[in-house]
């Protein structure tokens, strides 16, 4: 038991910068607390003492802010970094060196008796405020950013944000990687904000290309009708950081303006029409 014990305090280390020493950790830390209070309610539970298990889980929730059902399975140098809020439901299960950061609920979405709970594989890291919800897994290194709703599974070394949770990135996690705090890094992006930038993008493009066929039909004398189209301004969709998309055009930047068009129509004409003097000067 103490064993286990010196190897959680380790492990805090690795995910809490803030950490000093092991009195600090083993007297302040109310997520180790709580999984301390956990190992202890789950032998109960395990060995039929059902009351006094879930009376041992409801006291730690009093202590830690932390509420863990004794029937859920957590593996070796889980952390919960704050705590407060944290909810783990009675069939969730919790691998290897995962993180729970506070406001985290793994919770169920049925209420028929089985796994009705999320499964969370080793190396796990949930951000803060983030629900996990059903009988779901979370492979290996899967991320989840803060405030996500989860309610699908999340492949292995993949980082999925939003509401519902979509996949934002996904690359290969290994033991020289700096720890990311709360699921997620500063410049990942939303991936319904890219597919809108990149629509916007197409968009102008495309005006753009009308543009240019519409002046090269007026300058072989069609007469085309013009029509007055609302102009695109998707200046407030912001990066991550709060600043406009620095690659984004405007609108008018890329079609030009009606003059431009004009000045290309005419050029054509006034070549013509400087040839046809030419030809007359000569006849003459």
């Amino acid at each position: 038991m103490f064993k286990r014990m010196k190897e959680d305090i380790k492990s805090v280390y690795h995910r809490d910068p803030a950490a000093r020493n092991n009195f600090e950790i083993l007297t302040n830390y109310p997520g180790l607390h709580a999984v301390w209070f956990h190992r202890l309610a789950h032998k109960l539970w395990k060995a039929n003492w059902k009351w006094l298990a879930r009376t041992l889980s409801t006291l730690a929730r009093w202590l830690t802010g932390i509420e863990i059902h004794p029937g859920a399975k957590i593996g070796r140098r889980f952390f919960i970094d704050h705590g407060m809020g944290v909810v783990i439901g009675e069939t969730a299960e919790i691998g290897d060196d995962c993180t729970l950061y506070h406001g985290v609920t793994l919770g169920g979405t049925s209420w028929k008796a089985g796994k009705r709970h999320p499964t969370l594989e080793d190396g796990v890291v949930i951000g803060a405020g983030a629900k996990v919800l059903g009988p779901i897994t979370l492979h290996k290194n899967a991320r989840v950013g803060s405030n996500a709703v989860v309610i699908r599974d999340v492949p292995e070394d993949t980082t999925v944000i939003g509401i519902p949770a979509r996949e934002s990135s996904r690359a290969k996690h290994d033991g020289d990687e700096i720890f990311e705090a709360y699921g997620i890094s500063a410049d990942q992006q939303d991936p319904i904000t890219q597919a809108i930038r990149t629509m916007y993008s197409h968009a102008n493009a495309m005006e753009a290309q009308l543009h240019a066929i519409c002046c090269a039909m007026k300058s072989k004398g069609f007469d085309l009708t013009e029509l007055d189209l609302p102009d695109m301004d998707c200046s407030k969709i912001l990066d991550g950081n709060g600043k406009p998309q620095t690659n984004q055009q405007d609108a008018s930047q890329v079609t030009g303006s009606k003059d431009d068009c004009n000045e290309q129509s005419n050029k054509p004409r006034e070549a013509q029409n400087s040839a046809s003097d030419e030809k007359s000067d000569k006849s003459e």
